[in-house]
C-alpha cells in the first residue's frame, strides 16, 4: 500500500498494489500493519456500508465529539465519489481548513480520515457503494455535523447536489461551540 498524504496532517489517500491475472484483481483495503507503520489507527470496530443509487448524491458533514470521536477508512466499491475532509482539531495548525479527494472503484483507493475531522461526500457517478471501516461506535449524544455549501468554509463541490437528506440538508453552518460537548 501507498500512503499519500494530503494537505491535512493525518489525512492520508491510500493506493493499494493491485494484482490481476485472468480471474481479474485483487487488492488489500486495509492493513493493520501498515496502518500502524503510518501511525494511523488501526483499529476497527464497525463497518459501514452506503448504496447510492443516483449520481449527485450528498452525505455529510458528519463528525463525533470525544470521547467517541472516530478515524475513518473509505474505499469505493463501485461507482465513485468526491470527498471533502475538514480539519476541526482547535489544536491543530490547519484547524477549520479542508482538502478533497476522489476515488472511484475503477481506481481502488481508500482515503483515510482521523478522528477529529469531519466529512461528506458527493457521489459523482450512479450505482456508488461505499464501504468504511470506523475506530470507534456511533454515539448519538457525540455526533454532529454542518451543512455541506456553509459560506464560511467556500467549498467546491465538482457539481450540485441533487439528493441530500432532511438531516444533512437542516444542519445549521459550522459553529466552533458545537465541538464541545453539551
Amino acid at each position: 500500500m501507498k500512503f499519500v498524504e494530503l494537505g491535512l496532517r493525518g489525512v492520508w489517500l491510500i493506493e493499494p498494489e493491485v494484482f490481476t491475472d485472468e480471474r481479474g484483481a485483487f487488492h488489500r483495503s486495509f492493513c493493520a500493519r501498515e496502518f500502524e507503520q503510518q501511525s494511523l489507527v488501526s483499529t476497527v470496530v464497525q463497518g459501514n456500508v452506503s448504496e447510492n443509487p443516483h449520481e449527485g448524491t450528498l452525505r455529510g458533514f458528519h463528525f463525533q465529539l470525544p470521547p467517541f470521536e472516530e478515524a475513518k477508512t473509505i474505499s469505493c466499491l463501485t461507482g465513485a465519489l468526491f470527498d471533502i475532509i475538514v480539519d476541526l482539531r482547535p489544536d491543530s495548525q490547519t484547524f477549520m481548513q479542508w482538502v478533497s479527494a476522489e476515488f472511484s472503484a475503477a481506481n481502488h483507493r481508500s482515503l483515510y480520515i482521523p478522528a477529529g475531522c469531519a466529512n461528506a461526500w458527493l457521489t459523482t457517478a450512479p450505482h456508488t457503494t461505499v464501504h468504511y471501516y470506523m475506530s470507534e461506535l456511533y454515539s448519538l449524544s457525540s455526533y454532529r455535523g454542518f451543512r455541506y455549501n456553509d459560506p464560511v468554509f467556500n467549498f467546491r463541490w465538482p457539481s450540485e447536489p441533487r439528493i441530500i437528506s432532511e438531516k444533512d440538508r437542516n444542519f445549521l453552518d459550522f459553529d466552533p461551540a458545537s465541538l464541545q460537548k453539551d
